[in-house]
């Protein structure tokens, strides 16, 4: 299979899936020529209704992971090719699935086997409008009641990982096209410690890192425009871009048979800066844990 082939067949494979991937990209897996690596399985997840948001959901959660002998590899709902031939360095394109938010929170999710991407309220500022004197900026029980709908989209960009050790590496990846404008972009940046051995069945991996967007990926999903004040009760809002969130991660896979694998996903955010300060916001400090059983073939 040629890697446009390939790459196109990996986004099909994204894009019938509704919903997106916090995955981070799967360390590349030397294998033969016309081989393959694939994990498929089902598990659950809780996670906040969105970011930020204090009320919870729990979802069924598909789980997979394609990687093919040319470099590309579907993780949850990215795609992407490994073009780097050493050891040392991982770079590539990258593709991702935005979800859908509605009053209703966030949309669907699917998971990676390798991935590790998993906000207390603040007074915010208000730009603007003069409400009428009987309007209530009381919070609606609700504080996406009213606001516009963020539809799915597709980002691209790219990824680059540099290994420090074998065991080590520092992650970046770079997105673009998030909100209904599709100018929304995002930089992660992160440090990894891969695949810890405890004992012969146990992996563990850990993740700590940062995100940082313009100004149109927060006003996406944190700002409020006058007419969605009005529709929300929320009072306006106008963020900058700047520093979203740090986050801290850990994945343990548990070899229970050959072919076999328990896999369980723990992330904790914090949001930052314009983003935090959102009206949006009811609890800054974020948690997403998810548990999956997953066949390897």
């Amino acid at each position: 299979m040629t890697k446009p082939l390939a790459f196109a067949c990996a986004l099909a494979a994204c894009a019938a899936v509704s919903g997106a991937a916090l995955a981070q990209t799967p360390a590349a897996n030397p294998m033969p020529d016309g081989s393959h690596d694939m994990y498929a399985g089902l598990g659950v997840v809780s996670k906040p209704r969105y970011e930020g948001a204090a009320g919870r959901e729990r979802s069924v959660l598909p789980v997979f992971q394609f990687q093919w002998s040319n470099g590309v590899f579907v993780s949850g709902l990215s795609a992407g090719i490994h073009m780097a031939r050493t050891p040392q360095v991982e770079f590539g394109p990258l593709l991702e699935v935005q979800p859908r938010r509605d009053d209703g929170g966030n949309g669907g999710a699917a998971g990676g086997i390798e991935d590790t991407r998993i906000g207390m309220y603040a007074e915010p500022d208000n730009f603007g409008a003069k409400l009428p004197a009987d309007f209530s900026t009381s919070f609606p029980e609700n504080r996406l009641a009213g606001m516009a709908d963020i539809h799915t989209r597709l980002q691209a960009g790219g990824f680059l990982n540099l290994y420090l050790s074998p065991r080590w590496r520092l992650t970046s990846r770079a997105l673009y096209g998030a909100g209904n404008d599709r100018h929304g972009a995002r930089l992660d940046v992160g440090v990894q410690r891969l695949a810890m051995q405890l004992g012969a069945q146990h992996r563990v991996t850990l993740a700590a890192g940062v995100t940082l967007v313009n100004r149109s990926h927060n006003a996406a999903f944190f700002g409020v425009s006058e007419e969605e004040s009005f529709r929300s009760g929320n009072a306006m809002y106008a963020p900058g871009g700047g520093l979203k969130d740090v986050h801290l991660g850990a994945r343990w896979n548990w070899v229970l048979a050959p072919g076999w694998v328990l896999t369980s996903h723990a992330q904790a955010s914090r949001l930052q800066g314009d983003a935090r300060r959102s009206p949006l916001v009811e609890r800054p400090t974020n948690l997403t844990v998810s548990t999956a059983i997953a066949y390897r073939f």
